[in-house]
């Protein structure tokens, strides 16, 4: 089968089975392009909860289906390849944070919305690159525990020296590989483009950034901004998307290291396997932890996450 053959037959499946299919920014261009939903990993999980479809496919990593899962119980939730993980989120677990959390009694326990249910059942609030700093402004605590990682938890902490943020060793080890040098690197290759990093790179990155924010803002200030060139420090998925957004402008990769293994590992026929009942891996959290991990979940939205 061709590629437009399996995406047809993807699409009449989907459709056939009332499954709504969910893509991650990171994902490749021909599952993005048969997705319901594609975005940041709470931008679909919220909207996820807003499908009228009763099974949701989550073409992404283990965490993302996981918050699916927490904010829709009701539903069926489907990661579309059983052993796509995240690193960062599988780096700390209940029992650390646990004995950790009881040296700091009088800190919030923030949590990035890239960990697992588990630790997010002991965790006050969560939050996302994009709500980060507005949210852990609005908690009335000034100290902090951010995990798990430690450069958004830097960045955060830069932007709100007010507030007392102890960061743990831990993070995305595709955007924490990144370093000056290849910013260097990259401006002398293409000394007209901007550079538009995540805030999972380090602090030294991150201060040679013309713009720092999360995927979906990345995506929008290119598509948006008069500008013709750009460097683009994070996964290399999103240069590739934004070439077809945006085909007068020119984007380049600050590294071409910058390659998520986990989201690369969902292929176009482990999603047609999916949506045909035969592949995938079943989210299946017990009622006690979605009713914890929905806590921190459902203060961030109170706190007004953007």
């Amino acid at each position: 089968m061709t590629v437009r053959e399996i995406q047809d037959e993807i699409i009449r499946l989907k459709q056939a089975q009332d499954i709504c299919l969910l893509a991650h920014s990171y994902q490749s261009r021909e599952i993005v392009e048969v997705a319901d939903i594609t975005g940041d990993s709470f931008q679909l999980s919220l909207a996820a909860k807003e499908a009228k479809q009763k099974t949701v496919v989550m073409c992404g990593v283990k965490f993302m289906a996981e918050t699916v899962k927490i904010l829709s119980p009701e539903k069926r939730v489907i990661l579309a390849h059983p052993e796509a993980g995240c690193p960062m989120a599988e780096q700390m677990d209940k029992d650390l944070i646990s004995g950790i959390k009881a040296k700091y009694p009088h800190h919030t326990i923030v949590a990035y919305i890239n960990t697992t249910a588990g630790l997010k059942t002991i965790c006050d609030v969560c939050v996302t690159s994009s709500s980060a700093v507005h949210i852990i402004k609005k908690i009335p605590n000034d100290n902090i525990l951010f995990l798990p990682d430690r450069n958004l938890g830097a960045y955060v902490a830069a932007k709100l020296p007010d507030k007392s943020i102890h960061l743990l060793p831990g993070g995305c080890p595709i955007h924490a590989a990144v370093a000056a040098y290849d910013v260097h690197k990259a401006r002398a290759a293409h000394p007209g483009a901007l550079l538009l990093v995540h805030p999972e790179c380090t602090p030294e990155v991150t201060a040679l950034a013309d713009f720092t924010g999360s995927t979906s803002a990345i995506m929008d200030y290119a598509v948006n901004s008069q500008h013709s060139e750009f460097i683009i420090g994070t996964e290399i998925s999103i240069a590739w998307h934004l070439q077809y957004r945006c085909p007068g402008k020119r984007f380049y990769y600050l590294s071409k290291e910058m390659i998520c293994p986990n989201m690369r590992i969902t292929t176009l026929i482990d999603l047609l396997d999916c949506v045909k009942g035969i592949g995938g891996l079943e989210i299946d959290l017990d009622e006690n932890t979605i009713k914890q991990a929905r806590v921190c979940i459902d203060k961030m939205i109170e706190l007004g996450a953007p």
